[in-house]
């Protein structure tokens, strides 16, 4: 079997060559900064899929004195067919010489047989400078293809376009920072014009990279789903040997409280980096969105609501909280004995009283016997309905950014607020299905294989839901 394709990023210093190798090999460990020469040497970065490597991006040093490396190669050259050679021989005869490290770590790969992606940026004015390192690309004689990535505001991209031509085979724009998925695709099939040996093994990596990020979806839905199940159900117990007077409760449901709230914090932070990892991002930071314990007896802040993508009065007036306030009451009058049947007098009810007396809805303390004279304290399950659906919305938000970041962004992680409803996009069937996993979770009873996977096929709807009306909000 033929090796994976190789390809030596090169270019100018400060052009975002990094970006370009983060980009297309998915890894944000690479570093990236702004002061020329972060890269020293050249170093390899392959993307692996199942152990299996679909090829290699090697980052590169800069050009630093691309004239005189030019002056010495014409000097030593005969004729254009000895011209590989003698690139050859510049970097065995300069390979330890100081002032030629730069150029001598970027032709080194390029002589063993990689090809050359050229970055420049778009946004500078195109000079006569670059032509030596063009020139220099050139005489290797390896397939070669050129990047405009457009770092600052002003484009000239048109007369970079116009000189690139004459020197590479292919020329294409390319925003290191913000391409999408599908760019990156056709970039690899864009590669695979270069050399016919690369076509089919380009090809197979692109299908490998479409199926990895269907699976990468498919994972993130069974996370959010189990997420759900172990949010909306929790409990936070203790146990004591008598029964608390008034002020012991007090200062007993205090801290059960502050301890729920702790978990729900915690369990939805695990659950952002289990998906930053499943998408290979290892340095996100999301900017300030954490789940806020309200100073009133709502269960979490306003500000916590607005960010998880549907108002609270969309729930009302949609049926989204169905089977909350009366259900929710008439299961806690009959301690939980009317076998949901108040749940289901509260889906008559509807959604308004959600909504109005959705404040009143916190987990309650109970307490009942557990073994002799122990007592266990309970604090939760959730009894908001809604509060699933916050969850479910956070996490939804949260997913669909990371999962269209590019390995080269640095900046921070945004969940900006969401005004529109983006559920409605949602099946009865599967809002039917989602309802159905937060009652069995609220009321702890284990949901079964079936129930699990028809509730994660609702999940992957609604991620579906929000993409689109992402795509559709522009």
């Amino acid at each position: 079997m033929n090796p994976s394709p190789r390809f030596a990023v090169v270019g100018h210093p400060n052009k975002g060559k990094s970006s370009v190798v983060a980009t297309l090999s998915q890894n944000d460990r690479i570093a990236i900064a702004l002061e020329p020469g972060t890269t020293r040497d050249h170093q390899e970065y392959p993307l692996t899929v199942d152990g299996r490597t679909l090829y290699t991006l090697i980052d590169t040093p800069g050009f630093q004195r691309p004239r005189r490396v030019l002056e010495w190669l014409q000097a030593h050259s005969h004729s254009a067919a000895d011209r590989p050679e003698t690139v050859s021989a510049f970097v065995t005869q300069h390979q330890n010489d100081p002032q030629f490290h730069d150029e001598c770590e970027l032709l080194t790969p390029i002589i063993a047989g990689a090809g050359i992606i050229y970055v420049v940026d778009g946004s500078v004015p195109y000079s006569r400078a670059h032509e030596a390192e063009m020139t220099i690309l050139r005489w290797t004689g390896r397939p070669s293809l050129a990047l405009i990535n457009r770092i600052g505001p002003d484009d000239h991209t048109a007369t970079w376009q116009a000189a690139l031509g004459q020197y590479f085979q292919i020329v294409r724009q390319f925003n290191a920072v913000t391409a999408r998925f599908d760019q990156h695709l056709s970039l690899l099939r864009a590669f695979g014009q270069l050399q016919p040996e690369w076509e089919q093994p380009l090809e197979r990596a692109s299908q490998y990279l479409q199926d990895e990020r269907q699976h990468r979806r498919d994972e993130s839905a069974r996370l959010i789903t189990e997420a759900l199940i172990s949010m909306v159900g929790w409990q936070e117990l203790q146990t004591t040997a008598t029964v608390p007077d008034d002020s012991d409760r007090l200062r007993i449901e205090s801290k059960l409280k502050d301890q729920w709230y702790a978990h729900q914090r915690q369990s939805e932070q695990s659950l952002r980096r289990s998906i930053e990892r499943l998408y290979g991002h290892h340095r996100i930071v999301v900017d300030g969105d954490v789940l806020e314990q309200s100073d009133k007896d709502d269960l979490f802040s306003q500000a916590s609501r607005d960010y998880w993508g549907v108002s609270r009065q969309y729930l009302a007036t949609a049926g989204f909280g169905a089977g909350a306030l009366g259900g929710v009451g008439i299961d806690a009058l009959t301690l939980g004995h009317s076998f949901g049947a108040g749940a289901l007098i509260g889906g008559l009810i509807g959604a308004a009283g959600s909504y109005f007396y959705g404040d009143r809805l916190l987990p309650k303390l109970s307490i009942g016997p557990l073994d002799g004279s122990l007592q266990q304290i309970r604090f939760g399950p959730i009894l908001d309905p809604q509060f699933g659906y916050v969850v479910l919305g956070r996490a939804i938000n949260h997913w669909w950014r990371v999962s269209e970041r590019n390995h080269a962004g640095r900046d921070p992680v945004t969940l900006g607020p969401a005004e529109d409803h983006w559920l409605e996009r949602l099946t009865s069937a599967d809002r039917s299905r989602l309802q159905r996993l937060f009652d069995l979770a609220r009321r702890k009873r284990e949901p079964d294989a079936k129930t699990r996977i028809q509730a994660t096929a609702a999940v992957g709807s609604a991620m579906s839901a929000f993409g689109d009306w992402q795509s559709s909000s522009g």
